[in-house]
């Protein structure tokens, strides 16, 4: 281990982009050929549904934009950030492997099934495949992980742009911009390019001018918002964009944050590439074993609920089965999309996890640990002690102190890369302000994309007892749904603090993760896929079992011990959700591989038993 301390940052980002292309070359496509059998002469629901609002057959590369903005969110920004308390070894092996080998195969596999079954929720997937009883349960556990997950980012976003306006300036300019591509594309075909130019120079124009217009006696008043104004105003935003039209504000939105995205990433990695920075992060730190000020625990097995997004992640099950599904118009395009994505994503994780290890490991603490624990942490860690970030914050005008979350540790990571470039140090404003949009942009897609998923589900489980909200073209039910799923999770950001709620995030996500990959196993075993059903089993068993032992600790060492029982009776609600589930699961493989005789569906293509799709 010793070895690797003191390692090149371009080494990791060279053998990231090295494993990832030829996990797709030729991982990817196994998947897609020998696994799914996808077929674009099948219809997709986006076309036999279509209906304009909720089923639009969009753009392969809007829908791709649109994907990685729903699922990144800021999970693969705060996981690694976080996980890298353990040293920057665990959590780049963690990515590297469960990204190629778990968390795109899921999200490939669960956006298949979702295609497969006119593009329904993952309760409903159950529901068909396992039975009634199991599809009721797994959307009780969907809708508890949709508040969990919304709460996390949520608070991750608030963390980071409270009493900050050049940055919540550069964030809100990207919604006008986004609602004006909407309609520019909406004006007729062949229009993707030009509302991409449009957007992209009214983004530049708003974060070059940022700086201006937030003086104090201009627009930086209005802007320099208290933290719990920004609680009340995501989930109004996540009720808006919920209830207007896909095509108008959260696809366009989610494309024109793409590029901000993977260009960013890109920009980083180039400057990676010139300032071949160290990471000053030891390969394994005396807290892997666990001690550590931001997680408690050992790293294992809490590295692997600490990093979900960008390795493997159950709330991706959400988007494949929410939004993306209902606007996919070849079967083909599932691996570019889900398989692609997810790629895309776990190379944002390692980027995360790079910036964050290429900081002073006393100034990564300083940032990261809850105010209140910091002087006992340097009390016990006098080595810990900041080094550069009083300098940086000078220079940004801001108090980096107690930013929790990874929006700060990126925004700073990033600064301590490119500030070692001639000129760079009178730009820091800039690359901060801008790495900020970068990571709440994130976070807002996921806000609107998962406000409305949460929106659907509410109309589904409504409509059990009112059919009327079955309809989801019906107004007052899209409105009544939208704002009980915004007040809810509203609330809890309201109540909870980022340290307390991503554990039973990491916990519940994980699981939910695992149960994609099982109920998408119980799929291909219908589908008659013999032993390529092992591509599913195997990762989906391993993570839920190693869950499980984070779930345990979690609750009977800080949970309990801290008197912190509501959050314990959550955790113990959803392991035993989940254990139901997948002991459901397990007794439907076994019906299902006792089946011999072979049926043909409408495709002609051999299965076990046909299903509804």
């Amino acid at each position: 281990m010793e070895a690797l301390n003191g390692m090149n940052a371009l080494t990791l980002v060279f053998a990231a982009l090295c494993l990832f292309a030829i996990a797709y070359r030729f991982y990817g496509l196994f998947m897609a050929d020998k696994v799914l059998r996808l077929k674009d002469e099948r219809t997709t629901p986006a076309v036999k549904y279509a209906d304009g609002r909720d089923y639009v057959s969009t753009n392969k590369n809007v829908l791709f934009g649109h994907h990685f903005a729903a699922i990144a969110a800021a999970g693969p920004l705060i996981g690694p950030v976080l996980a890298a308390q353990f040293g920057f070894l665990p959590g780049a092996l963690w990515i590297l492997i469960g990204c190629v080998l778990a968390g795109a195969t899921h999200d490939m596999v669960i956006l298949f099934a979702s295609v497969r079954h006119k593009g329904h929720s993952l309760g409903k997937i159950v529901s068909r495949e396992i039975g009634p009883a199991t599809g009721a349960v797994t959307g009780l556990a969907v809708f508890f992980i949709l508040l969990l997950g919304l709460v996390g980012l949520a608070l991750a976003c608030i963390n980071a742009l409270h009493h900050a306006p050049w940055s919540l300036f550069t964030v809100f300019i990207t919604i006008p911009i986004a609602v004006l591509m909407g309609f520019i594309m909406k004006s007729g075909t062949d229009r993707v390019g030009l509302a991409s130019i449009v957007g992209l120079v009214l983004l530049l124009a708003g974060i070059l001018g940022g700086q201006f217009l937030m003086r104090p006696e201009l627009l930086g008043e209005a802007f320099n918002v208290e933290r719990n104004t920004l609680v009340f105003a995501l989930p109004l935003y996540g009720f808006i964009a919920s209830v207007l039209p896909v095509w108008m504000l959260l696809a366009p939105r989610d494309y024109l944050s793409t590029y901000l995205k993977i260009g960013t990433v890109l920009m980083l990695a180039v400057g990676i590439l010139f300032v071949h920075p160290t990471l000053q992060m030891p390969a394994v730190t005396k807290f892997f074993s666990g001690g550590g000020p931001i997680i408690g625990g050992p790293a294992l097995p809490f590295l692997f609920i600490t990093i979900a997004c960008g390795a493997v992640s159950g709330f991706h099950a959400i988007i494949a089965t929410g939004t993306t599904p209902k606007m996919l118009g070849k079967e083909r395009e599932t691996l570019f999309v889900g398989y692609g994505a997810m790629l895309a994503e776990g190379f944002v994780a390692i980027m995360a996890l790079i910036a964050a290890c290429a900081m002073m490991p006393g100034d990564y603490f300083a940032i990261n640990t809850p105010g209140a624990a910091y002087p006992a942490l340097l009390a016990a860690n006098p080595e810990l002690a900041e080094a550069d970030l009083g300098y940086f914050a000078g220079q940004i005008g801001i108090n980096l102190h107690d930013r929790t979350g990874g929006a700060v540790s990126l925004a700073v990571g990033m600064a301590y890369i490119f500030h070692n470039i001639p000129y760079m140090e009178d730009l820091l404003g800039y690359w901060y302000n801008f790495a900020i949009m970068f990571e709440a942009v994130f976070i807002l897609a996921a806000v609107d994309g998962v406000t409305r998923v949460g929106r659907i589900a509410i109309q589904e489980s409504i409509g059990l007892f009112l059919p009327r909200f079955k309809d989801k073209s019906w107004l007052p039910g899209i409105i009544t749904a939208s704002a009980l799923f915004s007040v809810f999770w509203g609330y809890l950001a309201y109540t909870g603090t980022i340290m307390a709620i991503w554990p039973l995030f990491g916990i519940s996500n994980q699981l939910l993760g695992a149960c994609a990959l099982i109920v998408g196993t119980t799929m291909l075993l219908r589908l008659d896929r013999g032993k390529y059903c092992l591509c599913t089993a195997i990762p989906g068993v391993a993570l839920a079992c190693i869950t499980f032992w984070a779930g345990f600790l979690q609750v009977s060492q800080s949970y309990i011990p801290r008197g912190q029982y509501l959050l314990a009776g959550m955790a113990v609600l959803l392991m035993a959700l989940m254990a139901f589930i997948f002991i459901s699961a397990f007794r439907r493989w076994m019906e299902l591989i006792r089946i011999k005789a072979i049926v043909k569906d409408e495709y002609g293509e051999p299965v076990k038993l046909l299903a509804q799709e």
